[in-house]
């Protein structure tokens, strides 16, 4: 037998449903009862410091300081 149809027999068999129960595996994990806070919370790293206090005028800012030199 050619090791060429010794590894197509064997990714048409064994290796397509190892694949399948990696898949189902992580798909079960991503969806498990106890990670939706952790979602949640990656999903709102970029909305943390909205709160945050906007400059104030006064301030010199490197774009403000160009405007009063032109």
């Amino acid at each position: 037998m050619e090791i060429y149809t010794l590894l197509r027999e064997f990714a048409d068999s064994w290796m397509l449903l190892f694949l399948f129960v990696v898949f189902v595996t992580v798909i079960l994990w991503a969806f498990r009862p106890g990670s939706t806070k952790v979602y949640q919370d990656v999903a709102n790293i970029p909305f943390r410091h909205v709160d945050a206090p906007a400059p104030q005028s006064g301030v010199d800012t490197p774009a403000a300081s160009k405007e009063a030199r032109t």
